[in-house]
């Protein structure tokens, strides 16, 4: 009875006016039953609605559509509907997120290849702390040739790679769709750049159309593993023979979740990953959240040195996302004890990220791009090995301002994951992980990846590369520069406040070459040396202060 009275109540007075409608309807139809016809569809209408409400009345899942039957379906409505009203309503040019309305204009713009500047001055509030600048010369450059490329391989390497330095980013074949993977692959190959290919294996879409390739190897070895789960040398280097593949690119962590390992359950191991990955059908494929192949520093150098004799001398490097400073201090430690060097090291930031995360790893865990960036470059500057270590920088990077200003930090090239995704056609649905993709980029749903026509978006990616490059050869050439190598900390200035800039030079400082090797480290950003060792990954046990200084490395 208690039930029956809350339909008097003004909260159900949705549901109460439906049942009162439908019932109206009912007997109007058997009165005028000649005209029933008339009266069906509404009595449909009304009636499942009145269906609905008492659904929701009695059901005890959600305490809202108990208290609100039918009404509360709207919120539910504007829920889902919210972040596309956000994103074409109510968002600013400069607001949105991850990457802003401006930004994916410029990056859709540049791969339809229109009109990409913009008028009546800048929308960015130049007095705010954190804008930022590149400095101009009054006598600048010609405009360089936009090609710029890069050697990537050390004094070990038979077999360097001459690079662009601007490259698609770890993106695996199961998280983007076979058409978004044809389509990159075509754009680097037309554009003479790479794709890496993401730790998901070398699939038959990224071979198709011959782009070179950045063979990705993550913890569950995709592609090279034994049923175990463990490496296998032998099939790691029959797939690593291939003239295709350029780079051998070991995967420590990543920015989105770094730390964090991943599993694609069994039933959504198809036939085709089971066979690309290399892992069993009926079986979850499991990402560890470490290596098995090695456990230390010294294990990891030696580790490396064995992919590049296996590659038969290709450029084998390691990609991370910095978290305890010791740790990558203890890898460079191993680097001058074994004398073993990667050929490259590229550092993701923790603001990167294609892949689904949790929110906790996705917002607080891990190093941004730009410290981490410049860590590394001085980390090497202090074990005297960077001129023979290349630098890649990933971690929301999609203009040539972006490129530049990681440049200045260290980088010698950069990789974009999402920025090419943008060029594919990526509306920032955020709605990746779900199956879901509007646009056909991260979808396994051959009904939706249909609606991504790889011809057209191969030459969106090509021309996004090419005319992001051209707009980082006109900053240079802006700044009297000639070469995306010359760019300096000293070029990019950052403003703390209204009335205080730092140049790049003094908020990111310099280590000299060596510096580290001498043991007389002042800035402390480098102290945890003192507890790094080469032959484990955690630190020494806990000194006193006076034990900061860092201590030369023997052996």
């Amino acid at each position: 009875m208690q039930t029956f009275m809350l339909l008097f109540s003004p909260r159900f007075i949705v549901l109460t006016l439906c049942i009162f409608i439908t019932a109206l309807l009912v007997c109007g139809a058997i009165y005028d039953f000649e005209d029933i016809v008339l009266f069906t569809i509404p009595i449909v209408i009304f009636g499942a609605l009145s269906v609905l409400g008492i659904h929701d009345l009695l059901q005890k899942n959600h305490a809202v559509l108990r208290n609100y039957p039918i009404s509360a379906h709207i919120r539910f409505l504007l829920e889902e509907i919210r972040p596309e009203m956000r994103q074409y309503f109510f968002e600013s040019e400069k607001d949105g997120k991850p990457f802003s309305r401006d930004t994916r204009a410029v990056v859709y713009q540049r791969a339809k290849m229109v009109l990409d500047k913009r008028p009546f001055g800048t929308q960015e509030d130049v007095y705010a702390g954190g804008y930022e600048w590149m400095n101009h010369s009054v006598s600048p450059k010609p405009l360089a040739d936009e090609h710029f490329r890069i050697t990537i391989g050390g004094p070990d390497c038979t077999k360097p790679y001459s690079a662009s330095v601007f490259n698609i980013s770890a993106m695996s074949f199961g998280a983007l769709s076979p058409n978004a993977v044809r389509a990159l692959n075509a754009g680097a190959k037309k554009g003479n750049f790479a794709h890496d290919t993401g730790e998901g294996g070398v699939s038959p879409y990224h071979r198709e159309n011959g782009g070179d390739l950045i063979w990705e190897i993550g913890s569950g070895y995709f592609g090279c593993r034994n049923p175990d789960g463990t490496f296998n040398p032998e099939l790691f280097a029959k797939v690593a023979s291939d003239d295709q593949i350029k780079m051998i690119e070991l995967k420590v962590s990543q920015g989105a979740k770094p730390g964090h390992g991943g599993v694609l359950p069994a039933a959504k191991v198809s036939e085709e990953i089971s066979r690309i990955r290399g892992v069993a059908m009926g079986e979850d494929c499991i990402s560890p959240a470490y290596h098995r192949a090695f456990s230390t520093p010294i294990e990891m150098m030696q580790f490396i040195g064995e992919m590049r004799r296996l590659s038969g001398g290709k450029p084998t490097g390691f990609k991370l996302c910095i978290g305890h400073r010791w740790e990558f201090l203890a890898i460079c430690k191993a680097m001058v004890k074994t004398g073993i060097y990667p050929d490259f090291i590229v550092v993701d930031g923790k603001e990167g990220g294609t892949g689904a995360a949790p929110a906790e790893f996705m917002d607080h865990l891990g190093m941004p791009m730009r410290e981490g960036v410049s860590f590394v470059h001085n980390a090497l500057i202090g074990i005297n090995a960077r001129d023979r270590i290349r630098i890649g920088a990933a971690g929301k990077i999609a203009t040539g301002f972006d490129l530049a200003r990681a440049m200045a930090l260290g980088a010698d090239w950069c990789n974009s994951a999402r920025g090419f995704m943008f060029a594919l056609g990526c509306i920032q649905s955020l709605s990746c992980h779900t199956d879901r993709c509007p646009t056909g980029v991260t979808t396994q749903d051959p009904t939706r990846n249909r609606a991504l026509v790889v011809p057209d978006k191969t030459m969106r990616v090509y021309n996004y590369h090419r005319a992001t490059l051209h707009a980082l050869a006109e900053l240079i050439a802006a700044a009297g520069l000639s070469h995306p190598q010359e760019i300096r900390p000293i070029h990019f200035s950052h403003r703390i406040s209204g009335t205080e800039v730092l140049s790049f030079a003094r908020l990111y400082p310099q280590l000299h070459p060596g510096e580290l090797l001498e043991g007389k480290v002042e800035n402390p950003r480098f102290h945890a040396w003192a507890f790094a060792q080469a032959e484990s990954f955690a630190p020494l046990p806990a000194a006193p202060v006076s034990a900061f200084a860092p201590v030369a490395v023997r052996g």
